[in-house]
């Protein structure tokens, strides 16, 4: 007898030939939520079966993103995946592959039978696997069993970021934060395909790493004696002892774990300004060593009260703001010092840049100091920001004989921009604009975007303290980081973008979660994905995708982030 078919029963029969019944599902959109949006995405049928016997395959040179991947596998499945770098057929294999141009692009393939992550680089190996977690169930993030399998939907992605630089910025010298959160924070910006970590490790307020030939930096300068209460000025000091530093050791040890994450630690120390934590332990650092420190309206501590009556002139700033009180351009010894401490910096961190900040330099101690006079009329220059100018080069020309480069924000361009720096714009996009016009690299932070100790609620009553402002993870998502003033060919000096974490006001990690989260992930997708294809609509539909994940993963994120009427 011969079948016919009516064409809904042909449907019937078509949609069950593509369902389960025959190990097959009708993947949709909603199966692939990946934050940054890939440049390509080819949505396919099926799922991939991830289970205990589930073997990973890699090149040699994979071994450690094989580890990686069979370390979220296991704890997900209760029992460590079997890795093999000899053979070359498994169910996951990681694999180089010189066809692929962008040194940090990747290919991923998921299929019913396989899953194939492909590599210019080891890099690109490794963000394959960020975006293959995002497939996976959110749980993937606990360190606990989600089952004894689970699936990915198939798929092929073909992806590379745009800007060769997407960092994030945190302050460590307003308030100082343990090796594990800092191992913690390095696990986000890898999450997100981010690859830089700069850390600002000195400041008026604490100076936070170990200079074994200076140790009074750490004894005095890693200490204050009490912090204002409040929004600066504060109505009160608190009293409290507070500070804290990281041994030469514990910096190796961060700066091996982000390696191992992809991610470059860049060490910013500040200078010539904030550097009165330095000034307090080295008092003879300042133009003038004998006049007290003054925090001007804010409240002092009675313990440094009490130090200043008994003649120690100079205290780690208690406030914050900007203090007059920075490093003598006019002495010698003020360079002898930083290249003593550069000297050892410097070998801590494979990063081919340092960060020497060069920002708010206050000249009213320059203009009256006869050391700085003297030195500004016998090198011929017109005035106090061209010897911030000689300062910089000066330090420049250090760093570069010990085949580094220097970055700076905008504020080095004053009175004459050092060779080879690289400026970080943080006034705004000026500051950027004008260095791409003098064939300088950019790395653009404008405080209008990506600044997130700003509030991030227009309900400011019902918002943790910040230092003002109003940037939403819209507004940051808003941002173009090529500003239009550029010609293309100027474009190519942007290097990319970062967020700056300044944490006058977060004294927890906590604190700090709850003011980069969902901002962060929105610039992840600016720094990483074309133009062209960033949609504030589309984003919006699959940053839940990204929440989820930080709720298994216990973040203080901002709940309020994605409402309309912020």
């Amino acid at each position: 007898m011969k079948l016919q078919f009516s064409v809904p029963l042909v449907l019937i029969f078509l949609t069950l030939f593509n369902s389960n019944l025959f190990g097959q599902t009708s993947n949709e959109t909603s199966d692939y939520q990946i934050i940054p949006k890939p440049a390509f995405q080819e949505i396919l049928n099926g799922t991939f079966k991830v289970d205990k016997k589930t073997k990973i395959v890699c090149d040699k040179e994979l071994t450690q993103e094989a580890d990686y991947l069979s370390g979220i596998l296991g704890a997900a499945l209760g029992k460590t995946l079997k890795v093999d770098s000899k053979e070359v057929s498994g169910d996951i294999v990681l694999k180089l592959d010189d066809a692929i141009e962008n040194t940090e692009g990747y290919e991923l393939k998921v299929n019913t039978n396989e899953i194939v992550i492909s590599g210019k680089t080891s890099t690109g190996v490794f963000y394959g696997i960020q975006t293959l977690k995002q497939l996976m169930p959110a749980d993937i993030e606990k360190a606990t069993k989600i089952g004894s399998s689970f699936t990915i939907p198939a798929v092929i992605i073909k992806d590379e970021p745009r800007f060769v630089y997407r960092g994030m910025h945190l302050d460590v010298g307003r308030h100082f934060f343990p090796v594990s959160f800092i191992k913690q924070y390095i696990d986000l910006i890898a999450m997100h395909k981010m690859n830089t970590f700069h850390w600002h490790l000195t400041e008026d307020q604490g100076w936070r790493i170990e200079i074994k030939k200076y140790p009074k930096l750490t004894e005095i300068g890693a200490f204050r004696n009490g912090t204002i209460v409040g929004h600066h000025p504060g109505a009160e000091n608190d009293q409290k002892v507070y500070g804290g530093f990281y041994t030469q050791e514990e910096i190796k040890e961060i700066v091996a774990y982000a390696a191992s994450k992809h991610v470059t630690v860049i060490p910013e120390i500040e200078l010539p300004g904030h550097s009165a934590a330095a000034i307090a332990a080295y008092p003879e650092l300042s133009c003038f060593p004998e006049e007290p420190t003054n925090l001007g309206k804010s409240p002092m501590s009675e313990k440094s009260k009490e130090l200043q009556a008994n003649g120690t002139a100079k205290v780690v700033y208690e406030t914050w703001g900007v203090t007059g009180d920075v490093y003598c351009a006019g002495k010698e010894n003020t360079f002898k010092f930083l290249e003593d401490v550069l000297a050892e910096v410097l070998p801590l961190f494979p990063s081919k840049y340092i960060h020497i900040g060069g920002d708010e330099c206050p000249k009213g101690n320059w203009k009256r100091c006869p050391h700085c006079q003297s030195k500004i009329k016998s090198l011929g220059l017109h005035d106090e920001h061209e010897l911030q100018s000689y300062f910089i080069q000066r330090i420049e020309k250090f760093v570069n004989a010990k085949g580094k480069q220097i970055i700076g924000w905008d504020e080095i361009l004053e009175g004459g921009l050092a060779p080879n720096a690289t400026v970080m714009s943080w006034r705004g996009t000026k500051g950027g604009i004008e260095s791409a016009k003098q064939h300088h690299d950019v790395i653009m932070a404008p405080n209008s975007h990506c600044y997130f100790d700003h509030y991030q609620s227009k309900d400011k009553a019902n918002e943790p303290l910040a230092i003002g402002g109003f940037t939403n993870v819209e507004k940051v998502y808003s941002y173009n980081p090529e500003p239009e003033e550029l010609t293309e060919e100027e474009k190519q000096y942007i290097l990319g973008a970062q967020a700056n974490v300044w944490t006058e006001y977060m004294e927890t990690t906590d604190y700090v979660e709850y003011m980069i989260l969902p901002r962060m992930t929105a610039l992840s997708e600016v720094v990483w994905t074309a133009q062209d294809q960033r949609d504030w609509s589309d984003f919006k539909l699959r940053l839940p995708n990204l929440i989820e994940r930080y709720k298994a993963m216990n973040l203080n994120y901002a709940k309020h982030s994605l409402s309309e009427e912020e």
